[in-house]
């Protein structure tokens, strides 16, 4: 079966897209059809510079966190309405929806906490059950929680804006909302 030059082409271009967005190797492998040699490759020629080497981030605490929930939320929310909104396929809404997240924090002046490759790894756990959007009884947000914490018969979910931990706001570091 012959290759198509217009569909390497497609993945070519995702991959420098992705590359050029900071996604690490496993997205790049997970999302294109292109062999590890030939992303490596590429990762040197657009950044000039060998792919970072190392686990992915995994664990679905890190989006538990405060600011980090914040930041996992407001993505989260422009991906589920960019998806209802308009058909592109998954790696392409990703794409996206990364940087419209990344656009909006730029008016707010706020640098993102959220790589594209956790953008990836919170799609991942919200596909795979693990996480979902949970509404806030208080403010009617839609907050990035555990899947099946919240819901009848169990506590009702406040939001972290709504209820900040005691130190919110503190922090000078990158990412942080005052």
């Amino acid at each position: 079966m012959t290759k198509s030059l217009i569909a390497e082409n497609q993945q070519l271009t995702r991959a420098v897209q992705l590359i050029q967005l900071g996604a690490r190797m496993a997205v790049l492998e997970a999302e294109t059809g292109l062999s590890h040699e030939r992303l490596v490759r590429l990762h040197r020629e657009v950044t000039g510079q060998s792919p970072s080497k190392g686990q992915l981030p995994y664990s679905t605490d890190w989006f538990m966190a405060w600011q980090p929930n914040i930041h996992s939320s407001l993505f989260m929310n422009i991906h589920e309405r960019l998806d209802k909104a308009v058909a592109l396929a998954p790696i392409d809404l990703l794409i996206k929806s990364w940087e419209l997240y990344r656009e909006e924090l730029r008016t707010l002046d706020v640098d993102p906490l959220l790589s594209i490759t956790r953008a990836w790894r919170l799609i991942k756990f919200v596909q795979s059950d693990m996480l979902c959007l949970t509404t806030c009884t208080c403010c009617g947000g839609h907050f990035v929680t555990h899947s099946h914490e919240y819901g009848p018969g169990m506590p009702a979910f406040v939001c972290g804006l709504c209820e900040p931990p005691a130190r919110a706001g503190k922090s000078k570091r990158r990412g942080a909302i005052h």
